[in-house]
């Protein structure tokens, strides 16, 4: 089943649940029509951020869209006229009011600035067409490091549920590249122990938990995690299967599937990928008892800070970092626990409640809106 496929169906099953009349249900169902990067896969984005969004109750919808380039390909000259190109198409379908763009896989701040210059050529300087940016053109504090941080207070807010500490468990960290190293600095600072990582440049471990500052200063100075002193080798296909409390898969979509679901021997997965657990695997790993906590939750913490950025852009009136990271920790903690309200009144886990408290709120303002297919 590919990502589109399991988008609507937990999508579906949300709505079985909410006794969605069929005419709101099939209104929510329109898909983006723009997108040619892989139509099932940023069809299924751009319902997981619709969801997203509702999900932590910030005021923005959901959208998706790319370039089919790779742009480890591309020089720095290239990616600019390209991004450049990209925008003077689009500048009319994007705007503060209507669509924000915010960095992606491939995209960092710099791809942010190009669309934000190029865009003000055609209607005038606008800081918040793009969240994301350089802190010197208007960016916010803290956006670099969101998703990794927003990661783990929604780790910690689970934990709490089950009277647990991230400073007693032991964590495996599925990608290393900003979601993964964040997340995995945050925790070894709350004195959790990070027992392997992995990225495309191969996987680590050490039962003694990883020096994750030492490991962060390794990469940067070779671009890999191997030959890092303070762990050993390890085959990267085992990284999801290692003996952990928590697993948390920063990397692609369908990295658990059927074939490996019963191998995994962590007790919680945070899903700080999008959909990177397939319907078997979910499916298998909730029989064995694993808790896991859905993308559209989890990983939210990105757009939450887009929508701070985005604040701060439109009243001209920046945050400090504490301020951003106190204010991300109100919304994802607030969020878990309107996502726990869910699953007890309708007696599901929390990926249905995260879907059955996006997809309400949605719904509850089509309704209101008076739109009907």
């Amino acid at each position: 089943m590919n990502a589109l496929a399991a988008t609507n169906r937990n999508f579906r099953q949300a709505a079985r649940i909410l006794g969605l009349d069929s005419k709101i249900e099939k209104s929510l169902l329109i898909p983006f029509r723009e997108i040619k990067v892989d139509p099932d896969e940023v069809n299924a984005l751009a319902q997981l951020m619709t969801w997203k969004t509702a999900v932590t109750d910030i005021p923005y919808g959901g959208a998706k869209g790319g370039i089919g380039c790779n742009p480890k390909d591309l020089s720095v000259s290239e990616l600019e006229r390209l991004t450049r190109v990209f925008t003077q198409k689009i500048h009319d379908l994007i705007g503060v009011n209507t669509d924000v763009p915010a960095p992606d896989m491939g995209t960092n701040a710099q791809t942010m600035a190009w669309i934000l210059d190029e865009y003000s050529k055609f209607h005038g300087h606008s800081p918040a067409i793009v969240t994301g940016k350089p802190i010197d053109l208007g960016g916010s504090l803290g956006r670099e490091a969101a998703t990794g941080r927003g990661v783990v207070y929604a780790t910690e807010a689970l934990l709490a549920e089950y009277g647990k500490h991230v400073r007693d468990l032991t964590f495996a960290i599925q990608g290393f590249g900003n979601v993964g190293a964040w997340a995995g600095k945050l925790i070894h600072e709350r004195g959790g122990k990070v027992v392997a990582v992995s990225d495309i440049t191969g996987a680590i471990k050490n039962p003694n938990g990883i020096d994750i500052p030492a490991l962060l200063s390794h990469k940067e100075k070779t671009g890999k995690l191997i030959d890092f002193a303070g762990a050993d080798v390890m085959n990267s296909d085992e990284l999801l299967m290692h003996e952990c409390d928590v697993l948390i898969p920063c990397a692609l979509g369908g990295v658990l599937n059927r074939e490996n679901a019963n191998n995994v021997k962590a007790k919680f997965i945070i899903e700080a990928a999008n959909h990177p657990t397939d319907p078997d695997a979910d499916e298998i790993l909730s029989k064995k008892g694993v808790v896991i906590l859905p993308d559209i939750y989890a990983n939210a913490g990105g757009v939450t800070v887009s929508y701070f950025e985005w604040v701060q852009n439109i009243q001209g009136f920046m945050w400090d970092e504490e301020k951003v990271n106190r204010e991300l920790k109100k919304y994802m903690t607030r969020a878990f626990h309107n996502l726990k309200g869910m699953c007890h009144s309708h007696n599901c886990n929390l990926r249905m409640g995260a879907f059955t408290l996006g997809v309400n709120r949605v719904a509850r303002a089509t309704q209101l809106r008076g739109w009907e297919a």
